[in-house]
């Protein structure tokens, strides 16, 4: 797995993670919700964060459900809820057990993977025989047109910075192709985009963001104090809105 750019031990962290919960959260729950995954159902989460889905699972499958949430880094979970099992461990090591659930997620993770090819066929190995896969990942197209231009150009920079750290910011559109060509059948997909406006949560996701990770946009070279200070600007006027990421929301079943 390639370097995580936001290191749980990061100052702000805690925080960061958390709202990024309460903004993705809602889309993961209702993807689930709309898979049936329901009561006495074993479920895997890989790159749980703060816990906070797996904990939720944990709660609609019941006490005759088995919940497993699995990280590289499991300090900043919070979750502790009967039924909830956790585990450190790598997806790129191998599957957490094979065709052993009913439904297998992970929610920008992959982005993140210097082999995400080799983590999706982990994931689906884990999944039993009518079993579901759900992956959900980002695709930056929304800001290839953001405005105004002084926007448009930040993530020109924010993006050519994410490639040098080899983050796949645009891997959302290939996922569907991914389990298809693993034989996994009724493959769909759909994108989910907010449309914001500065001073927002996905605003204020965008500044604590950025300015975790500022001296190091500076120092490659991509961005400069100016850019940022300027994006920031416009994340802090309500009047400005915007779109950034397009989720990718990619189920399959196992046969």
């Amino acid at each position: 797995m390639s370097e995580y750019v936001l290191d749980h031990h990061q100052e702000g962290e805690r925080e960061r993670l958390a709202l990024m919960s309460r903004l993705l959260d809602p889309m993961h729950r209702g993807h689930i919700e709309r898979l049936g995954v329901g009561p006495g159902a074993c479920t895997l989460e890989v790159g749980c964060g703060n816990g906070s889905l797996s904990a939720w699972l944990a709660g609609r499958i019941g006490p005759g459900g088995r919940a497993v949430a699995v990280d590289l880094d499991l300090s900043l979970v919070e979750a502790d809820v009967p039924g909830l099992e956790l585990r450190q461990a790598d997806i790129l090591a191998g599957p957490v057990e094979p065709r052993d659930f009913d439904l297998v997620t992970a929610r920008a993770v992959l982005h993140h993977v210097a082999d995400a090819e080799a983590a999706v066929v982990n994931l689906a190995a884990s999944v039993r025989p009518g079993g579901m896969v759900l992956l959900i990942e980002p695709d930056f197209l929304p800001v290839s047109v953001a405005e105004p231009a002084q926007v448009r150009a930040f993530w020109e920079g924010w993006l050519a910075w994410s490639r040098e750290q080899g983050i796949d910011y645009f891997i959302g559109r290939r996922l569907p192709g991914m389990l298809s060509g693993l034989g996994l059948q009724d493959v769909a997909a759909t994108a989910e985009t907010a449309h914001y406006n500065g001073g927002s949560a996905w605003a204020v996701y965008w500044r604590e963001t950025v300015n975790e990770l500022r001296a190091r946009l500076v120092a490659s070279g991509k961005l400069d104090d100016r850019s940022i200070d300027t994006f920031l600007a416009w994340c802090a006027d309500p009047a400005w809105w915007t779109q950034t990421i397009a989720f990718t929301a990619a189920t399959a079943r196992a046969a």
